[in-house]
């Protein structure tokens, strides 16, 4: 199956760029390449497009308005110059953020995040979203329903979630889950002395961390996941320090 994309930049040379990056990638069909998000807008108004790749720092109609405007909006991966746009964009629900220059490489990884995205969400589209059952203060484990049925999960078996909009993906050590449940969602739900997020995209398990850096988290049976400066003073607050062996005893 074919993906319609959208390019929206007001560069030509960029434009052109990623337009040569998108034609490689065999699942893409390129509808069409726009110059501004007022442009992108119109088009977006009578097509439907599965994907968006889009600047942000545009005149008259940024590439977040540009999203925003929208109510039931595409999948959107911008493209920018400016590192700083990123918390935003994941507030907006974007599923990736590249920062410029764009290369093949970079583009590849956030076409396939979301060509696997559009996919996933066509094999659960007929899972209901309440088949997540909320655990209790005295449970170890919650049930969730996937395409083979309901499914008991311990918490110690859950190494890390990653957000896929609004469904997530729940990584054990030998195997991964899709839920339809959302990752904000399942931080509300899921249990603090566990779980921590630490990420727009991540919540770990905190009894798999391993090592903590200051830009990642190594957990148990080598994965890894991104940590945000915020959210890594709150794990150190509330899940660590604690727990630090002290050089001095008072």
């Amino acid at each position: 199956m074919r993906y319609k994309c959208l390019i929206v930049d007001d560069h030509e040379i960029e434009r052109d760029a990623l337009e040569m990056h998108l034609r490689k990638i065999s699942p893409l069909e390129i509808i069409a390449v726009c110059k501004s998000g007022i442009e992108a807008a119109d088009i977006l108004s009578r097509n439907s497009i599965d994907i968006v790749f889009s600047d942000i720092d545009m005149p008259e109609l940024s590439g977040i308005e540009l999203l925003k405007s929208f109510k039931n909006h595409p999948l959107f991966i911008f493209i920018t110059a400016h590192g700083k746009y990123a918390a935003e964009s994941y507030e907006v629900d974007a599923i990736d953020f590249i920062v410029k220059p764009a290369t093949f490489e970079r583009v590849l990884k956030s076409a396939n995040k979301a060509i696997e995205y559009l996919e996933l969400k066509k094999q659960v589209s007929h899972v209901a979203e309440n088949a997540y059952k909320a655990p209790t203060n005295q449970d170890d484990h919650f049930f969730f329903k996937e395409t083979k049925g309901i499914t008991k999960l311990k918490y110690d078996d859950v190494i890390y979630i990653e957000s896929m909009g609004d469904f997530s993906k729940i990584f054990t050590r030998n195997d991964m889950h899709i839920i339809l449940v959302s990752l904000k969602n399942l931080e509300k739900q899921l249990p603090k002395n566990y779980f921590s997020r630490v990420h727009k995209q991540y919540i770990i398990n905190v009894n798999h961390i391993a090592t903590l850096t200051n830009h990642e988290v190594h957990l148990n049976h080598d994965f890894v996941v991104p940590i945000s400066a915020a959210n890594r003073q709150e794990l150190l607050e509330h899940a660590i320090d604690k727990k630090i062996l002290s050089r001095f005893i008072k």
